[in-house]
């Protein structure tokens, strides 16, 4: 164990993913073009991959005579952190990929051992009709969000044609806000926001519903579909919008049909018809100042004591954002329509600057009465709503982990008290959404078919 002096305070967004009230993991899977054989050859990669991204992957959560919860090194043994799982053999293709999906998506069902660093590295070495192999990381959401993740992670790789180039990502434009851009516009939707983020959290919940039970259960499934990245960029030239806004919209109308569809068979009880429900997605921000993973990387992403980390961790806002419904909300009826309303929606709400005030009101709560407060009311802003989002870009060229090609990756956030969960990365031409869903409550085949009916009316109003 490392000595008192090694201490390092874990950062207030951090204490808040340390508490009680929330116990969420990020799980990322690398889909292999040729699996790791051996185990060795993993450790030996996580020994020079992923223990020098940040002292946070050698450190255990330790609380100092005061009581608070402090970062300390300590000595890791690599082995007890590379798990290789054995299933029946031989099986068929169809039945090693049932199995996988199961494997990760019960993952989240065994938490981690306090008493070593809070990240574990699965070694599946089965093949899948997409791939030879797979390799998972299970992050405790507490070393860092997505971004800080893997941008760091993303440093340290390479390209699959050449390996002596770092991998390179899509420029994300800062959009200069159009005519809200100025003092009193963006006034008026923070105070709005921030009003009706306090209102939502504190006082309204979304209704139950085909998507939404009343408590949660830890019982979840992941499924993943893509999307080809061209044609999303023609629906964002339609609506003039971004990526991020297509993807909202997609998900939005998509998650409306599947609510109508169950509702048509019968499939779950609730009162009110699907289209007069309220359904809201909390969708993740990225707050930092810093928008791009090679700005990370080089100036923040360190282990350098001497250098500025502030690019590390979780710096992250919630939107709320309400979800119109085609037939009740919109005078036009088309799907794309639809798109172009949460395109809108999201304009606004970036031009507000409510999700910095809520950052500051949950470190009021912090300061006057806890970590495990502030915790709570992070926990209930997420289950008054329905469904979550958060999204991440990935790299433009094939990358390669230890000398093995990636086909494909996905992740998923796991444990936050919602039914139903969306998580979004691109890679290459291709746009991978996991789908993470409550058991015994939705049908995550039938949503991802409803999903892809939304994605193909959407498109073709679009060309």
């Amino acid at each position: 164990m490392g000595e008192d002096g090694d201490l390092e305070p874990l950062s207030p967004t951090t204490q808040y993913f340390s508490t009680s009230a929330l116990s969420v993991c990020i799980i990322v899977a690398f889909e292999m073009d040729r699996r790791f054989q051996e185990d060795s050859e993993v450790i030996e990669l996580v020994d020079k991959l992923l223990l020098p991204i940040n002292p946070r992957f050698s450190s255990v959560k330790v609380r100092d005579v005061n009581g608070l919860q402090q970062w300390k090194k300590v000595d890791v043994k690599i082995e007890d952190h590379v798990i290789s799982p054995s299933f029946s053999n031989p099986m068929s293709i169809d039945a090693s990929q049932r199995h996988i999906r199961d494997y990760i998506s019960n993952l989240r069902m065994n938490p981690f051992s306090q008493s070593r660093p809070l990240w574990e590295v699965h070694n599946i070495k089965y093949p899948t009709a997409d791939c030879d192999g797979t390799l998972v990381l299970k992050l405790d959401h507490s070393l860092g969000d997505g971004f800080s993740l893997m941008g760091a992670l993303f440093s340290r790789l390479r390209r699959a044609d050449h390996p002596s180039l770092p991998l390179t990502f899509p420029h994300s434009k800062n959009k200069r806000p159009p005519q809200h851009s100025h003092l009193f516009s963006t006034t008026f939707y923070t105070a709005r926001d921030f009003l009706s983020s306090l209102i939502k959290t504190n006082f309204v919940q979304d209704e139950i519903s085909p998507i939404r039970s009343a408590t949660p259960t830890s019982a979840s499934q992941i499924s993943t579909f893509t999307l080809p990245l061209h044609k999303i960029h023609k629906i964002k030239t339609s609506i003039g919008g971004t990526v991020n806004d297509v993807i909202v919209g997609i998900i939005s109308y998509g998650t409306r049909l599947y609510m109508e569809k169950m509702s048509s068979i019968g499939g779950r009880q609730h009162d009110s018809k699907p289209q007069q429900l309220n359904v809201t997605a909390l969708v993740l921000l990225n707050t930092r100042a810093i928008k791009t993973y090679q700005t990370l990387t080089i100036d923040e992403v360190t282990n350098d004591p001497n250098k500025n980390n502030s690019g590390w961790g979780n710096h992250f806002g919630f939107l709320q954002i309400p979800i119109p419904s085609v037939e009740r909300e919109l005078v036009s009826t088309t799907p794309l329509d639809l798109v172009f309303k949460i395109k809108e929606i999201l304009t606004t709400k970036r031009n507000s600057l409510a999700v910095y005030l809520t950052g500051w009101l949950l470190d009021m709560l912090r300061r006057i009465k806890g970590p495990e407060a502030a915790g709570r009311y992070i926990a209930k802003t997420i289950r008054n709503t329905s469904f979550g989002i958060s999204n991440l870009i990935g790299p433009l060229e094939k990358m390669e982990i230890g000398g093995h090609p990636v086909n494909a990756f996905y992740f998923s956030v796991v444990g936050t008290p919602h039914s139903l969960g969306f998580s979004v990365v691109s890679y290459m031409e291709k746009l991978t959404v996991a789908v993470c869903t409550e058991k015994k409550l939705i049908d995550s085949e039938m949503l991802v078919s409803c999903l892809d009916i939304a994605f193909r009316q959407i498109f073709e109003q679009a060309t």
